[in-house]
């Protein structure tokens, strides 16, 4: 069967589909006979380069650095055909994901970091709804129900995994998920500022801000904020952020407080705290600890910041 040459029709009918299992890259012993279950392989001046399953690499004591996870697209491309390859990285690169792409002679193949398989997919089928000029999903912003809150602390987990903190996988549930239920049912509740984003009817990420105080003076507590790690970098963080802004000043409110990275925060008009007179609970927090002062902040106030009771807890 001949193979489709056409770009935008490859790219339209790109059907990416995540094979089971880890692989990866292994260069084997010069002289020893290839085993079964090598997958692909590659003969360059320094030796022979094999892709083969984790497992058996482990089983025949072979050294690799690299855990892939095995995405095959389902289109027949000539060999011949230009630009698929460039396209697809052009994709995975601009979602900060690395690629090594592998041709056969019916389909290409992609390895990419395990832990970025799940959002790999999501960005080649992104791709291959653009060039069939199909409307994405709209993204929904709407206030957290109760029926939301399995869902919310699901996703919390998965984006915590990873610590922001330590940057290392957390042990066991991470505390942002008890913090989270304990805030649905505290007294600092603000159940206005408890937005979910929605695609697709999927609730892909929350935003919660709760009441907080400074020497009196109300303001909002913001977080924790998370997102589904497979559309972490889609634009949902900013839209959950913006529209938190956006309630926060039609309800007269008059600051936001939060905890969280000097490199993103700021984009939003966040300023270091201790600028404007407010300290954080904790001085170690001091560098980013940060707070945006909103239409009505009235200036003048000064003292150290009291989040809500699960959050001042942790």
């Amino acid at each position: 069967m001949t193979g489709e040459k056409n770009l935008q029709t490859l790219l339209a009918s790109i059907h990416p589909v995540l094979r089971e299992g880890e692989y990866v890259y292994v260069l084997w012993p010069h002289g020893r006979p290839l085993a079964a279950g090598i997958e692909a392989a590659v003969r360059g001046a320094e030796g022979l380069t094999v892709v083969l399953p984790r497992e058996e690499a482990d089983r025949l004591g072979l050294a690799y650095d690299f855990v892939a996870a095995w995405i095959t697209l389902q289109v027949h491309s000539e060999l011949e055909a230009v630009g698929l390859t460039a396209a697809v990285g052009k994709a995975l690169t601009d979602a900060h994901i690395s690629c090594n792409v592998l041709a056969g002679f019916h389909h290409d193949h992609l390895l990419v970091p395990v832990a970025d398989a799940a959002r790999a997919v999501e960005v080649l089928a992104e791709l291959s709804a653009e060039s069939r000029n199909q409307p994405r999903p709209e993204l929904v912003l709407r206030n957290e129900t109760e029926a939301d809150r399995g869902a919310i602390l699901a996703l919390t987990a998965e984006a915590f995994a990873i610590s922001p903190a330590t940057g290392l996988p957390a042990e066991g549930e991470p505390v942002e998920v008890d913090v989270l239920r304990q805030l649905f049912e505290c007294d600092e509740y603000l159940p206005e500022f408890s937005i979910v984003a929605v695609l697709d009817g999927e609730v892909v990420g929350h935003v919660i801000s709760t009441r907080g105080w400074v020497d009196g003076h109300e303001l909002l507590g913001l977080g924790p904020i998370g997102v589904t790690p497979r559309l972490q970098r889609h634009g949902i963080g900013s839209a959950l952020m913006n529209e938190s802004i956006a309630r926060a000043n039609a309800a007269g409110e008059s600051g936001i407080a939060l905890l969280g990275s000097t490199e993103y925060y700021p984009r939003f008009g966040f300023v270091p705290a201790t600028s404007l007179g407010v300290r954080p609970p904790e001085e170690v927090w001091a560098d980013n600890f940060q707070l945006l002062p909103l239409a009505v902040w009235p200036g003048g106030v000064h003292g150290t910041f009291r989040y809500a009771g699960p959050l001042a807890r942790m």
